[in-house]
C-alpha cells in the first residue's frame, strides 16, 4: 500500500468561503470550509482514477511554500501600443517547491499554472522572479490588481492511501487470502447475515454526523491513525461504524479500495508459544494489511499496552509504534479521556502517532431527540411502540441511578433491553410498567426508589429491619435514616451511596444487617446475591494488594465483584486484618466511589453501599448484659488503628450492642422459621410447629459468652435438622402433613399431628 501527497495550496477567502488548488493539476474549488475543499478534490481524484486507471503525477518529496514580492511596471495595450504606467508595483508571488527523487528540483506557480524544473537550489529565486516576470508583463493592470488582492496563502496537503498492485491480473480464479490478518482480525461491516445475528438495532450516529465527516476525513484524506476519544456512552463506537459505513458505500462508487478489519488485541498473543511468534504475527499482519488497502479497528484499544511483554515499553502497541509512523500500517481505536491520558503518560511515543477526535456528552435537548429516533425505529422496523411516558422515565431513572455513564448510549442500551424483553414476551408496547420492570431486574431496587408517586411509609423500614436485626435498635435506626436519605435522593451522587464500619463484639449481627441490608435495596430482581462479602483476613501481605483491586492484566477480586454487580451491599469482613496498603488503596472508593488503575480503566462504586465490619475493642469478657455502654470503647480503638483521613471518609461508625438473653431468643424463633421454608419440607408439604422448649434449649446451647449468636446455626444443624433429617428417611412416605417438634428428656421428640 502507497501514500501519494498532493500540495494543496489554499486562501481563506471569508469566514464561509475557501479557495482550494491541487497543485500540479488542473483543479481547484471553492467551499465553505478547508476540510469539504479537501474532500471535494480528493473525489475529484478518485473519478480520475476511475476513468484513466490513474492517478495525476506528483514527484514532489516534501513540497514547500514561499511568497516572492516581484516587481512590475504595469502597462495598457490597445491597436495604438503599449503605454506603461509610472510606478512599478509589487506583486505577490506564490511558488509551491520541493526536490524530487532523484535528485533535481521542481518549482510550480500555481496561479499561473506553471511549474518549471530546476538543478541547483541555489537559482531557485532568480529563476522564480525571471518566470513570474515573464508571466506578469503579459498581464492587464486590472489582472495584476486581482493578483494582489488574494489574502495570504497557505500550504496544506491531501493524503491518498494507493494499492499499486490491486489492479494486477491474476490468475482466473485467484483470491488472495489474507491468511496472517485473518488469523487476527475480521472483515468489517461483517454480511448481513452476520449483521441480523448481532443484533436488530440501527448503528446510526444521531445528532453526531459532524463527528462522522471528521473520522472520514482523517481516514480517507489525511490517511492518518486516528483515536476517538470520549466517555463510555457518548457515541464514539456509533461515530466509528457509521463513517466505516459512509466509506465502504463510496469505496462501491469510486474504487477507493479500502478495506476495514475489526480485532481484539488478545487475538495476536494468544496463539504464540515461542519467543518472538507474536512479533512474527504483526509483521505478517501489517504485510497483509498493506496488500489488503486496509485499515485496523482495534477494539479495547489500551489492551495493546498490556499484552506483548512485561510493560508498556515491550507491549504490542510498542512495536506496532515504527509500522504506524511509517505509514505502513493505519489503525483507529477508541479511548476514555483517563485511558487516553494513560497512553500519553506509558508510552507517548505510541500516542502521537495518532489524530485525535474528542466527542463531549451531548445536551439534553439532544438527547431527547435521539430516544425519540430509537423509539420511532423501534416503532417502525420492529412493531414495537415505546410510549413518550416510557421513554421520559427511562431518561430520569438513567439520570439519577447511573449517573457515571454517559448519554445517549445509556439510554440506547438500556431502552435495546427493554425492547429485546417485549419481543421475548411476544409483546407490542412498552409503556411505565415495562420500563420499571426492566429497571427493576437490572438494578435489584424496589419500586418504591424508582416511583415519585409512592411515599415512604416511616415505620415501614424499621418493620422489615426489627424483624431481621435483634437486639440493636442503634443500628436499626442508622439503616433506616440510609433509606430515608436515599429515597428524598440526597445522598452524594458522586460517592457511594454510604459508607458505613460496623464495629461490636463478634456474632452480634454485623453480617446479619449487612444483608438485610442488601436485600431492602437491591434484592427485588438480582438473579444473584446483592451481598457481596470479601474476607479482608485474606489480604494480610502488601503483595496481596494486587489480588485485591488488581494490576497489569490481573482482575482484582473487588474489581471483578463491582463490575458483575454494580448495584449491591459490598461487605468488607474484618477489614483492620487487612494490610495498611488495602486502606490506601480503598481512600478513593470511599471519598469518590471510583477506581482507577494504572491503564486508566474505572470501576465505579457509586451504586453502592460499603459496609466494612472490625472487632477492634472488642475483649473475652462475657458478651450478655454489656450494651451502649461500651460505645466509647469501640470509637477509640478504631481511631487509634486506623489514619484519620482513612476515618473520614466513612460517612457512619456503627457500634452493635452485645446480646442479652431475650435477644438470642428472638434470634432462635427468627431461624426456625427460617428452618420452616427449607426445600425438603416444602416438596413434601411438610408443616413444622416448634414448641417453646425447642428455641429455649436452642437459645441455651447455641450461645457462647465469647461469640455470640455466631455458634447457633451450628446448634441448629446439629440439635433439630440432623434428628429431622434421620426421621423423615425413617418414613419416606409421610408427606402433607404437620409435625410437631417437641424438646425433652434431652432429646427432641417429632410426632405427627
Amino acid at each position: 500500500m502507497e501514500k501519494k501527497t498532493y500540495p494543496l495550496l489554499y486562501y481563506k477567502l471569508n469566514d464561509n468561503a475557501v479557495l482550494g488548488i491541487l497543485v500540479g493539476t488542473e483543479y481547484e474549488v471553492v467551499d465553505k470550509d478547508l476540510r469539504n475543499v479537501k474532500a471535494l478534490l480528493s473525489e475529484y481524484l478518485a473519478k480520475q482514477y476511475k476513468k484513466y486507471d490513474e492517478y495525476p503525477y506528483t514527484e514532489i518529496v516534501m513540497p514547500k511554500l514561499k511568497v516572492f514580492q516581484v516587481n512590475v511596471r504595469p502597462a495598457y495595450k490597445n491597436d495604438n501600443g503599449l503605454f506603461p504606467i509610472n510606478t512599478a508595483l509589487k506583486v505577490p508571488v506564490v511558488a509551491v517547491y520541493g526536490e524530487h527523487e532523484n535528485g533535481h528540483f521542481e518549482c510550480h506557480l500555481p496561479l499561473f499554472n506553471r511549474n518549471f524544473y530546476y538543478y541547483d537550489a541555489k537559482q531557485f529565486a532568480s529563476l522564480v522572479t525571471h518566470f513570474s516576470t515573464n508571466l506578469l508583463n503579459n498581464l492587464a493592470p486590472e489582472e495584476l490588481y486581482r493578483h494582489m488582492q488574494f489574502p495570504k496563502p497557505q500550504l496544506d496537503y491531501i493524503h491518498l492511501k494507493v494499492n499499486e498492485n490491486r489492479d494486477f491480473n491474476w490468475e482466473e480464479g485467484y483470491e488472495r487470502t489474507y491468511p496472517a490478518l485473518k488469523k487476527v482480525a475480521d472483515p468489517y461491516p461483517p454480511t448481513k447475515a452476520v449483521r441480523r445475528k448481532i443484533s436488530a438495532f440501527p448503528e446510526a450516529a444521531w445528532e453526531l454526523e459532524n463527528k462522522v465527516e471528521e473520522v472520514v476525513d482523517i481516514l480517507v484524506n489525511v490517511g492518518s491513525s486516528l483515536l476517538v476519544v470520549g466517555a463510555h456512552g457518548v457515541g464514539k463506537s456509533s461515530v466509528l461504524k457509521q463513517a466505516i459505513k459512509k466509506i465502504v458505500t463510496r469505496n462501491r462508487k469510486q474504487r477507493l479500495g479500502f478495506t476495514f478489519w475489526q480485532m481484539m488485541p488478545q487475538r495476536i498473543t494468544a496463539t504464540a508459544k515461542y519467543l518472538g511468534e507474536w512479533q512474527q504475527t504483526c509483521e505478517e499482519m501489517v504485510d497483509d494489511l498493506a496488500a489488503a488497502n486496509g485499515v485496523l479497528w482495534v477494539m479495547d484499544f489500551i489492551r495493546l499496552l498490556q499484552i506483548g511483554g512485561g510493560g508498556p515499553e515491550d507491549s504490542v502497541a510498542a512495536f506496532l509504534a515504527s509500522f504506524i509512523n511509517k505509514g505502513k500500517i493505519q489503525i483507529v481505536g477508541e479511548v476514555t479521556p483517563r485511558e487516553y491520558e494513560s497512553l500519553r503518560r506509558l508510552l507517548p511515543g505510541f500516542a502521537d502517532n495518532f489524530q485525535v477526535i474528542k466527542i463531549e456528552e451531548l445536551p439534553e435537548k439532544k438527547i431527547h431527540t435521539i430516544m425519540d429516533k430509537f423509539s420511532e425505529y423501534c416503532g417502525k422496523n420492529l412493531k414495537i411502540n415505546v410510549s413518550k411516558d416510557a421513554v421520559e422515565l427511562s431518561y430520569r431513572l438513567l439520570l439519577r441511578y447511573f449517573p457515571y455513564e454517559r448519554f445517549p448510549g445509556k439510554a440506547v442500551k438500556f431502552l435495546a433491553k427493554a425492547v429485546s424483553e417485549a419481543q421475548i414476551n411476544q409483546s407490542n408496547k412498552i409503556c411505565r410498567p415495562e420500563v420499571l420492570n426492566n429497571f427493576i431486574q437490572q438494578t435489584g431496587m424496589p419500586e418504591l426508589f424508582l416511583r415519585d408517586d409512592i411515599l415512604l411509609d416511616h415505620k415501614d423500614p424499621e418493620r422489615y429491619f426489627n424483624k431481621q436485626i435483634m437486639g440493636q435498635k442503634a443500628v436499626i435506626s442508622h439503616l433506616c435514616t440510609t433509606v430515608k436519605v436515599f429515597k428524598a435522593g440526597l445522598n452524594n451522587p458522586h460517592k457511594p451511596i454510604t459508607t458505613m464500619l460496623f464495629s461490636g463484639p463478634t456474632g452480634v449481627g454485623k453480617t446479619a444487617s449487612a444483608k438485610a441490608l442488601a436485600n431492602y435495596f437491591f434484592g427485588k430482581g438480582q438473579k444473584r446475591s446483592p451481598l457481596i462479602r470479601i474476607d479482608m483476613s485474606e489480604f494480610q501481605h502488601p503483595g496481596m494488594l494486587s489480588r485485591f483491586i488488581g494490576a497489569g492484566n490481573e482482575v482484582g477480586k473487588l474489581v471483578q465483584e463491582i463490575r458483575e454487580r454494580p448495584f449491591s451491599v459490598l461487605l468488607l469482613d474484618e477489614v483492620e486484618k487487612a494490610d495498611p496498603s488495602i486502606f490506601d488503596a480503598l481512600l478513593t472508593v470511599l471519598d469518590e466511589g471510583v477506581l482507577v488503575d494504572n491503564f486508566g480503566r474505572t470501576t465505579n462504586f457509586r451504586n453502592t453501599i460499603i459496609i466494612m465490619t472490625s472487632n477492634l475493642g472488642a475483649t473475652n469478657q462475657r458478651s450478655i448484659g454489656f450494651g451502649g455502654e461500651d460505645a466509647p470503647k469501640y470509637d477509640s480503638a478504631i481511631r487509634d488503628f486506623f489514619r484519620p483521613e482513612f476515618i473520614n471518609r466513612i460517612d457512619h461508625v456503627v457500634v452493635f450492642n452485645s446480646l442479652n438473653s431475650s435477644d438470642i431468643k428472638k434470634i432462635t424463633e427468627k431461624e426456625l422459621e427460617e428452618l420452616k421454608q427449607r426445600e425438603g419440607f416444602e416438596k413434601r408439604g411438610l408443616k413444622l410447629e416448634f414448641t417453646p422448649a425447642v428455641a429455649a434449649h436452642l437459645s441455651k446451647v447455641g450461645f457462647d459468652v465469647r461469640y455470640g449468636a455466631r455458634p447457633l446455626q451450628r446448634a441448629m444443624e446439629m440439635e433439630v435438622v440432623s434428628p429431622l433429617a434421620k426421621w423423615l428417611l425413617e418414613h419416606p412416605t409421610l408427606n402433607n402433613c404437620t409435625l410437631k417438634v417437641d424438646f425433652s428428656g434431652g432429646a427432641l421428640k417429632i410426632v405427627r399431628k
